[in-house]
C-alpha cells in the first residue's frame, strides 16, 4: 500500500522526469487552510523543514492560510522543526469548556501561537531572507467590520449566497489581504480576481497576522487593526484562499504543495460547490502531495481530523486519536524521502489531471 500519493503538472512532470525530485527545483511551498486536517502531514512538514529545505541558500516563497500560514510561519524560524512540533502539540492538546466562548477559544489561540514564536520568533520570521513568508487574511468590508455580530453574520451569510453565483463577488464583501516580508517584490503583489491588498510583515504585527489569518467568523474573534495595514476587522485567510487558486504557473520554477486531499477548493464557501474548481492553468508547475484513499482508511474512523472532532469525542479520544494520525504521518514522510533518494520511484508521479479519478 502506498501512502502518499504525487500529481504533478506537465511542466512540472516534464522536469521530474529529466531531472529526478531535489529541493533546489522548487520556488513556492503552499500551505492550505483546513485546521487539523493538517495532522496527517505532520510527517512531511518534518521531513521538508529538518532534511529537505535545510541549509537553503536560495529563497523559497512560501504562501500559507491559516493553519497553513502558521505551518509556513514555522518554516522560517531558526528551528523549524522544534516550532512545527510545538504547534502541533498544542494544537493537539487543545482543551476546552464543554461550551467554549469565542473569547475562550480565540484566547487559548492566542497562547498557542505565542508558544510557537516563543523568544525569537518573531524577528527571525520577519528577516528571514531565504524563506519569504506571505500570509493570507481578509479585512471585511463595509458593515462586516461591525462590532455587532449580527450584522457579521449578515455580511458573511450574504457573501456566501453572492459567492454562488461568482467568486469574484467576494471582492464585495472581503478585501485579501496578504502580509509579506517580500514587500513590492512579492509576485503575487497585483492579483486582480479579488480586491487585492498588500503589507508588511513584521516583527511588531506577526502576531496579530497570524491570528486573523486562523480566525474562523464565530469560532474566533478575529483582528481589528493590525499594525501596518488597513483599518478594519481581519479574518480567516481561508475564506478567499481556502486551497488557493491563484496563479502559480507565473512563477519561476516548481511549486511544492504538501495537502491533505488531491482536491484543491479555492475558497472556504466553495466546499460544497462542485461545479467550482481551480484553473488548471495554474497547476501547470505544481507537484501536489496527498495521502491516498487507501492510507486514509488506515486511520481511526477511515478519515483524517477535522474540527467536529472538539464535539464528537471526549479531550482523551480526541488526543489519542489524533496522536495516533501524527505518528502514521511519518509513512508519507518515508515515501517522499525514498523518491528524492530513488529515481526509480519517479513512475509513482503521475499527471495532475489525473488526482480527481
Amino acid at each position: 500500500m502506498n501512502s502518499l500519493a504525487i500529481y504533478a503538472g506537465p511542466t512540472a512532470l516534464k522536469r521530474l522526469k529529466k531531472e529526478g525530485f531535489n529541493a533546489g527545483q522548487f520556488k513556492v511551498l503552499v500551505g492550505a487552510s483546513g485546521g487539523p486536517k493538517w495532522f496527517v502531514l505532520l510527517g512531511l512538514d518534518r521531513y521538508l523543514f529538518g532534511e529537505f529545505f535545510a541549509d537553503r541558500k536560495k529563497d523559497l516563497l512560501t504562501v500559507g492560510s491559516s493553519v497553513g500560514a502558521w505551518r509556513m510561519c514555522c518554516l522560517a524560524t531558526k528551528d523549524p522543526v522544534r516550532s512545527i512540533e510545538c504547534l502541533a502539540h498544542n494544537y493537539c492538546h487543545e482543551n476546552y469548556s464543554k461550551y467554549p466562548s469565542i473569547e475562550e477559544v480565540t484566547a487559548s489561540a492566542k497562547t498557542m501561537l505565542e508558544k510557537v514564536l516563543a523568544d525569537n520568533g518573531k524577528g527571525e520570521i520577519a528577516n528571514n531572507s531565504i524563506f519569504q513568508t506571505h500570509v493570507v487574511a481578509v479585512r471585511a468590508r463595509g458593515f462586516g467590520s461591525s462590532k455587532s455580530r449580527i450584522l457579521q453574520a449578515v455580511h458573511l451569510g450574504l457573501s456566501a449566497v453572492s459567492n454562488l453565483f461568482s467568486r469574484r463577488t467576494l471582492g464585495l464583501f472581503f478585501e485579501r489581504t496578504i502580509f509579506t516580508n517580500m514587500g513590492d517584490l512579492s509576485p503575487w503583489k497585483n492579483l486582480n480576481d479579488i480586491s487585492t491588498k498588500i503589507f508588511d510583515l513584521s516583527a511588531g504585527n506577526i502576531s496579530d497576522v497570524m491570528l486573523s489569518s486562523g480566525s474562523i467568523p464565530f469560532s474566533l474573534e478575529g483582528v481589528r487593526n493590525i499594525s501596518g495595514a488597513n483599518m478594519g476587522l481581519y479574518w480567516d485567510g481561508g475564506i478567499v484562499d481556502y486551497h488557493f487558486d491563484w496563479p502559480f504557473s507565473e512563477t519561476d520554477g516548481l511549486v511544492l504543495y504538501p495537502h491533505f486531499s488531491p482536491q484543491i477548493i479555492p475558497g472556504w464557501f466553495d466546499k460544497r460547490l462542485p461545479w467550482r474548481k481551480t484553473n488548471e492553468r495554474f497547476l501547470d508547475n505544481v507537484v501536489l502531495l496527498a495521502p491516498t484513499k487507501e492510507f486514509i482508511s488506515t486511520l481511526p474512523g477511515g478519515k483524517i481530523p477535522d474540527r467536529n472532532d472538539f464535539v464528537n469525542y471526549t479531550y482523551e479520544e480526541r488526543v489519542r486519536i489524533w496522536e495516533e494520525v501524527i505518528s502514521k504521518s511519518e509513512s508519507l514522510a518515508a515515501e517522499l524521502k525514498d523518491l528524492v533518494n530513488t529515481e526509480e520511484n519517479l513512475h509513482l508521479v503521475r499527471p495532475i489531471s489525473e488526482r480527481d479519478r
